[in-house]
């Protein structure tokens, strides 16, 4: 079957499928056709999350040394920004308290593989049209926010995507087929699936229905009723025509994808929230800031509001700029004025570790910056800041499902928008506060006073109990088979 041709019984036009056709053969004039290639697989403990989450990295090797058994769980993944590692670490965590052993397969750092070359090229564009959003407001309006929210809503975008991933199947090669496998991108779900193998689950990440993540031949697991209608029904993906919907078995919600040590320790996280705003304590504020330099206006914004409460007591402040130190130079080269109150974290996740484990049980203040070269510890520090945190500072990309009372500022595409929306009707966040003048409104009102924290953390405890953080521990299940 061509799944560039056919997509649920929907059949592509003949010019969008010679343009997918045309997309796969400029990669192999690239970067050539590796799907004949013999490549083995050898597994290492992955760093910073391989002792606490129990995972074991694949990397390339001369010889196969996996010795996979029942209770191994592959999880597909691509670096791209932070958001799909994080994905990935969350299904890691609840794999991990499920007694199954996870194995992360990253087909970007399979740099000698054309599917690493095709990603890396791939994740650069994305990476400088992020940029250029941030900085150019009529390149945001006109090509970006259009390309993220329609473009790749489009069934030919996935019909294009189907086709380039049919070169990307060679390191699967040492994968049983019937291994459970994770995807929390859709490039690793599709060349699973073209692989073979048959027991794939593909976690979609975002709450506006895209053909960029459809994997026919996998489970699909959205983590909102409304994501599960809108990919259902396959809604939009074609203006011209009504589509077939995907079929029912196809497709199931699971609730939101989110580490097992965070959906273990709701209560006892939000208990002290609630405890350090009634009580009047300093607020703990926590900015995860990405790498491609987006929102750099609003981030600096936020620090000189936060900067008089700060020098007051009546505020803290953790920064993660993950494993982009240029960014941090930038922030402290452009707000020299929190250099007296700052504390540096960088290179050394054991430290990051006991300053969180520490700051836990006792007061904490200034500004503290984290910083990790290594990729692993650059996204699990936002994991282990958020449960000493009081409230989240993050665009509404995937951190807008997590269980912790959130500030969102400006988006970064459109196709954001909706999990802003999400949190703002869970309550577990505020709406996307657009422009700086907004989020600086938003900050005032949850410094000045502890209810908005007070509530959030009600809601977190109330969403908790119906379910809505469980979304890990389901795809786990759909993957092994025990929730089929």
């Amino acid at each position: 079957m061509d799944r560039s041709k056919f997509i649920f019984e929907n059949e592509i036009s003949e010019r969008a499928y010679r343009k997918a056709v045309k997309n796969k053969a400029k990669f192999i004039r690239k970067y050539g056709d590796d799907t004949d290639a013999v490549y083995h697989l050898a597994p290492q403990p992955a760093p910073a999350i391989g002792k606490a989450l129990g995972v074991r990295q694949l990397v390339l090797s001369d010889s196969s040394e996996c010795r996979f058994d029942e209770k191994s769980l592959v999880i597909g993944n691509i670096r791209m920004g932070f958001g799909h590692y994080r994905i990935s670490m969350a299904i890691a965590s609840a794999a991990h308290s499920m007694g199954y052993e996870p194995y992360w397969f990253d087909l970007h750092s399979f740099k000698d593989a054309a599917c690493g070359k095709i990603i890396a090229e791939q994740n650069e564009l994305y990476s400088l049209g992020s940029r250029l959003s941030q900085r150019f407001g009529l390149f945001n309006k006109l090509v970006w926010e259009p390309l993220n929210s329609e473009g790749f809503r489009k069934l030919t975008y996935n019909s294009s995507d189907q086709k380039t991933a049919e070169l990307m199947t060679a390191v699967f090669r040492d994968l049983p087929k019937d291994i459970p496998f994770v995807a929390t991108h859709v490039w690793p779900s599709q060349a699973a699936v073209h692989a073979g193998l048959t027991n794939v689950v593909n976690a979609i990440p975002d709450n506006w229905p895209m053909g960029l993540h459809l994997s026919e031949g996998a489970i699909h697991t959205v983590q909102t009723p409304s994501s599960y209608l809108g990919y259902r029904a396959l809604r939009g993906m074609d203006k011209k025509r009504q589509l077939k919907p995907m079929p029912k078995e196809a497709i199931v919600y699971t609730g939101h994808y989110i580490d097992h040590e965070l959906v273990s320790n709701i209560e006892k996280d939000c208990i002290k929230r609630v405890y350090r705003a009634a009580g009047g304590k300093s607020k703990r504020w926590l900015m995860s800031v990405g790498g491609a330099g987006a929102q750099k206006e609003i981030f600096a914004a936020v620090i000189r509001k936060l900067l008089p409460e700060i020098k007051a007591g009546r505020a803290s402040l953790f920064i993660n700029v993950g494993d982009h130190a240029a960014v941090w130079r930038d922030l402290l080269a452009e707000i020299p004025q929190m250099k007296p109150f700052l504390h540096e974290h960088f290179d050394d996740f054991k430290e990051t570790q006991s300053f969180c484990a520490d700051v836990y049980e006792r007061e904490v203040s200034g500004i503290h910056a984290f910083c990790h070269s290594d990729i692993f510890a650059a996204v699990y520090s936002t994991n282990l800041l958020m449960r000493c945190s009081d409230i989240l500072i993050t665009k509404p990309s995937e951190l807008a499902f997590y269980p912790i009372p959130k500030l969102m500022i400006k988006r970064v595409g459109g196709h954001e928008a909706w999990g802003a929306i999400r949190s703002a009707e869970i309550g577990d966040g505020t709406y996307e506060c657009s422009t700086p003048a907004e989020t600086i409104a938003m900050i005032d009102m949850i410094q000045n006073g502890g209810d908005i924290i007070e509530k959030m953390c009600k809601h977190i405890i109330t969403a908790k109990k119906a379910g809505i953080y469980d979304g890990a521990y389901h795809a786990v299940e759909l993957a092994v088979g025990s929730d089929k």
